[in-house]
């Protein structure tokens, strides 16, 4: 697990060896990142699987430059174009759901989760379920099934790395063999595009504008969260697992410039934290290289010339996201799932123009107002995907009275 192994490692050390690797979302911002940090290291890995969801030519187009052993498509209608396309390559290819947790299964050294959504829990659970090293960008493994997930890391003596850039960086300056010297661990937000809109602007807000995030360039549903704040609260219950210091001691704070990635104050007054320019490309390099560092492309931080770094308490009242996935966090049991499925399917009806901005955390705060299954501690994967299915549909009625 990250706790033993952290403080065993040496991070100094040049990045060495050769590592086998399958990117599970090998499409998406995350995937892409990981594959452009692969392709400027080719001697350093060798590619086991690729998988995306419906993205055929972008996977067709990874597969052909970087020659993964297999190419696996989630959505089936797309297989025969991937089959036609990379045929005589030599690379195997497959088709849908269980196909990709098949990938996930085979053996490979590292895996990047890097699956958006409820999609991504079966396959990353198959990559910890085996022991292997895995590289976190999905939140929902831990928000919708944490106490689960985290006792299969533990039984099969998997390694689990955060990648969301606040996780990594706590993980780089935590001293996770002494919690009881933590006083705080602090996440940083951006404050997204809204941050100093009023609450009357943003309930006009389009999609087109909530998806313009001003400083990080990532897919359009983790945009949406970031715009609501939705995703510094699911980032606040995933802490909680990663990092079991109470969430009591776990605080939120906004910092527009996205330099200061996060940070852990301890009893003594000192306050550490890991800066850096905003790219993704640094926490994926450091889980890809854990426990050595790589190189990267992204831009070296300049201190002088950026000369100011701001930080600002969150807004509650325009910003309720943060509250509401608190109480979720407090609630325990299915709260956290429902709370992650009922916000998948508001920034969908968000997206698709059926309901305005400010109703995303409204239609959440509607599901777990239900009570169901918030008092039930999911006790497998199938329980998590009822809880899941139930609060999807209770936010869809919810979605549909609003509509009307």
């Amino acid at each position: 697990m990250i706790l033993e192994a952290q403080n065993e490692r040496n991070v100094a050390a040049p990045f060495t060896g050769v590592k086998t690797v399958t990117v599970l979302g090998s499409t998406g911002s995350i995937g892409c990142s990981t594959l452009d940090l692969i392709s400027r290291h080719r001697e350093h890995f060798e590619l086991v699987a690729l998988t995306a969801h419906r993205n055929v030519e972008g996977l067709i187009e990874q597969a052909r430059e970087l020659n993964p052993r297999l190419a696996v498509i989630a959505d089936e209608s797309r297989y025969e174009r991937l089959k036609s396309a990379l045929a005589g390559s030599g690379i195997e290819v497959a088709a849908g759901a269980r196909a990709v947790v098949d990938a996930a299964q085979r053996p490979s050294d590292w895996v990047m989760a890097g699956i958006v959504g409820a999609a991504g829990l079966a396959p990353t659970l198959a990559a910890v379920e085996r022991g292997a090293c895995v590289a976190l960008a999905n939140k929902e493994c831990l928000v919708s099934a944490g106490p689960l997930f985290l006792a299969e890391v533990e039984r099969a003596g998997a390694t689990l790395l955060p990648v969301d850039s606040e996780h990594n960086a706590i993980f780089q300056v935590l001293e996770h063999d002494r919690l009881d010297t933590v006083d705080k661990i602090v996440l940083t937000a951006s404050g997204g595009p809204f941050r100093t809109w009023t609450t009357e602007e943003m309930a006009r807000a389009t999609p087109a504008q909530a998806v313009a995030h001003p400083r990080w360039e990532m897919g359009a549903k983790i945009s949406v969260d970031s715009a609501t704040l939705m995703n510094k609260g699911l980032e606040l219950i995933e802490a909680h697992y990663l990092f079991p210091v109470g969430d009591e001691r776990l605080d939120v704070i906004i910092h527009p410039e996205s330099i200061v990635h996060s940070m852990v104050a301890y009893v003594d007054g000192s306050v550490l934290a890991q800066l850096g320019s905003p790219d993704m490309r640094t926490p994926i390099s450091y889980a890809l290289a854990w426990p050595q560092r790589m190189t990267t492309p992204a831009a070296r931080l300049d201190l002088a010339q950026i000369a100011q770094l701001t930080f600002q308490a969150p807004d509650f009242n325009r910003f309720s996201a943060l509250n509401l996935a608190r109480e979720a966090l407090r609630a325990g049991c299915g709260a956290p799932t429902v709370l992650n499925a009922a916000n998948e399917v508001a920034v969908a009806a968000f997206l698709a123009g059926k309901i305005g901005f400010m109703d995303i955390v409204a239609a959440s705060q509607s599901a777990l107002d239900t009570g169901e299954g918030i008092a039930t501690e999911p006790a497998d994967l199938e329980s998590v995907y009822e809880i899941d299915r139930i609060a999807r549909i209770r936010a869809e009625e919810w979605v549909q009275n609003r509509a009307r």
